[in-house]
């Protein structure tokens, strides 16, 4: 496996008709302490300072696209490499939106690396698909022995208060978890404009929220806990679908709905549970949030 503190530098083809934009971040422990210290950025991609919201064992970075929105063309590459026994937190100031085409694909390219026994929570906020775009996302993630990784998306198709539908357009995804290079989850799939009615896509619904976590094996007591309180928040509020699976090194809690608070409640909720198991400690919700 490589070096997760040294991700490699992104060769990023320019273009004058798009944004092309790269991001590389390195994080490494400092006895005890979360440094970042590797800070690298091609176009308009950025990390705001390092905060410790909770204390200097996690460090906590927030990614800034600065126009706001990507249009057709433009291509966004992330690579984040977490040292060992470091632990890195990772989310945006707001919701990514992805617009109208305009008869060209754009792409995003997220690498994530985590060395032995470090960890690496990766929470950014959700991400907008305007009707007609065209996207594709491409999520790779490496993990050492030991090491603990909790991603989550929350995927919003058309823009409901608006009344837009995503009605035509296309987002592609590939997503891998590899462990000491031994594959443990992929997953791909292809959301078309139109065709989100079906029971095999998102059964009409306009919003999908997934986390996945891979670490140690949620025990059975708490996994019905966690069951139990995500059934007392959907119960007084119907139209829902909710699920969780796991697997020997991978647990995957999918929501389908049709509100971007209401999944990211959800997805909230077992992140509360998982992480004093996954990581030894409380969860705390990031300020920026909130704002």
């Amino acid at each position: 496996m490589p070096d997760c503190t040294a991700p490699r530098d992104y060769a990023v083809q320019t273009a004058s008709s798009s944004w092309q934009a790269a991001l590389t971040l390195g994080f490494a422990d400092d006895d005890g302490a979360t440094r970042l210290y590797n800070k690298l950025h091609y176009g308009p991609l950025r990390v705001q300072k390092a905060l410790y919201p909770e204390d200097a064992r996690v460090c906590q970075a927030i990614i800034v696209h600065p126009p706001g929105g990507v249009v057709g063309g433009d291509r966004l590459e992330i690579d984040i490499g977490v040292g060992d026994r470091a632990h890195a937190f990772i989310t945006t100031p707001g919701a990514a939106k992805w617009y109208k085409a305009n008869g060209k694909t754009s792409r995003q390219d997220i690498h994530l690396h985590v060395n032995r026994d470090a960890a690496l929570e990766w929470l950014p906020q959700e991400t907008i698909f305007f009707d007609t775009a065209n996207v594709e996302l491409d999520q790779h993630i490496e993990l050492a022995a030991g090491a603990t990784y909790i991603g989550c998306e929350i995927l919003c198709m058309g823009r409901r208060g608006s009344g837009e539908r995503f009605a035509s357009g296309a987002v592609r995804q590939r997503s891998s978890i590899r462990r000491d290079g031994r594959l443990i989850w992929w997953e791909q799939g292809v959301m078309l404009g139109g065709r989100l009615d079906s029971p095999l896509t998102l059964n009409a619904h306009t919003v999908c929220a997934t986390l996945i976590a891979a670490g140690k094996p949620l025990p059975a007591a708490l996994l019905n806990a966690l069951l139990n309180d995500i059934r007392a928040d959907i119960a007084a509020d119907g139209g829902h679908v909710f699920g969780i699976t796991q697997t020997k090194g991978v647990l995957v809690a999918r929501h389908l709905g049709d509100d971007s608070e209401t999944a990211r409640r959800l997805m909230l909720t077992v992140w509360r549970r998982l992480r004093p198991h996954l990581l030894g400690r409380e969860a705390v919700t990031p300020r920026i949030w909130q704002t």
